[in-house]
């Protein structure tokens, strides 16, 4: 496989156990933001009361993923906390990018089947991963938490509503895997083949386009049923500008269309999606929410 695309952005992630959807509905909105913001200006913006949101930063926070830091002192009293989002470049996952390519460096240079041994690896790293956890009934949910997976490794992955096609605008290997694609990104499909069918009662078909477009890797996931009724992964556009975190604006594919989504583009103002910035109004401190 030749990549002739720059691809995802370094990612980071850890092994932990998958966020709640209210806990990730707070990260990506701290993700959103331009500097660090005060639990109640992120409350206001969540529509949740402060105190579950100042236990979900305080999670966020125990986990790696967000960091916590006193405001500079003005006038009487403590200073506020603020929180931002830890930036991938801060993750202790970067310490595996020097192990992960000599791993795929030696099954590259040795294997008779690079590809077939990296599949094989990573879906023993998916099965590992949701070990224990109970299966999803709903296609649709076993998707989701596949996708909290995908995150929380360092992908930061973006979809349609249905969860069907994902873009991956973050790797947490990808100078290994420019290197060598056909063992890293091998891994990374077997990783989401293993854990989709652990995570669902029903066998769902994993598609992974590495590199496919010059900021991102695209991941299709679906049923039988959904295949039959003409699903294309080569036929999608990226989610907007309200699922976009890191694409730049004309560097989706040529002529990508899907109905409900459309190419990234200029952050949106007031958007509650990660990648956004709330708009400031006048008076308000820089970094926080009114």
């Amino acid at each position: 496989m030749t990549v002739e695309n720059n691809g995802p952005l370094p990612g980071s992630g850890a092994n932990r156990v998958p966020l709640s959807r209210q806990r990730r509905g707070v990260l990506q909105y701290l993700r959103g933001q331009a500097a660090p913001v005060t639990a109640g200006a992120l409350a206001r913006v969540c529509a949740l009361h402060v105190n579950t949101v100042r236990e979900h930063l305080d999670a966020l926070v125990d986990d790696g993923l967000a960091v916590r830091e006193r405001s500079a002192p003005a006038g009487r009293g403590r200073p506020a906390w603020r929180y931002r989002a830890r930036s991938p470049q801060e993750s202790p996952a970067r310490e595996y990018a020097g192990l992960a390519a000599v791993l795929a460096a030696r099954i590259a240079r040795t294997s008779a089947d690079p590809r077939g041994d990296a599949l094989a690896a990573g879906e023993e790293w998916g099965r590992v991963l949701t070990s224990g956890q109970e299966a999803a009934p709903d296609p649709r949910e076993a998707r989701e938490r596949l996708l909290d997976l995908l995150g929380e490794i360092g992908f930061a992955p973006e979809t349609d509503p249905e969860a069907r096609r994902v873009r991956l605008p973050r790797c947490p290997f990808v100078e290994t895997a420019r290197e060598h694609p056909g063992v890293i990104c091998g891994v990374h499909e077997g990783l989401a083949r293993a854990a989709l069918n652990s995570l669902g009662e029903t066998p769902q078909n994993v598609e992974l386009l590495p590199f496919a477009t010059p900021d991102a890797c695209l991941l299709h996931l679906g049923t039988a049923e959904m295949e039959g009724a003409g699903a294309d992964v080569l036929g999608w556009a990226a989610p907007g500008a309200g699922g976009a975190r890191h694409g730049a604006a004309g560097s989706e594919a040529p002529g990508l269309d899907v109905p409900g989504l459309e190419a990234p583009g200029p952050e949106a103002p007031g958007s509650d999606v990660p990648g956004s910035h709330a708009p400031e109004r006048e008076g308000t401190e820089p970094g926080e929410i009114r």
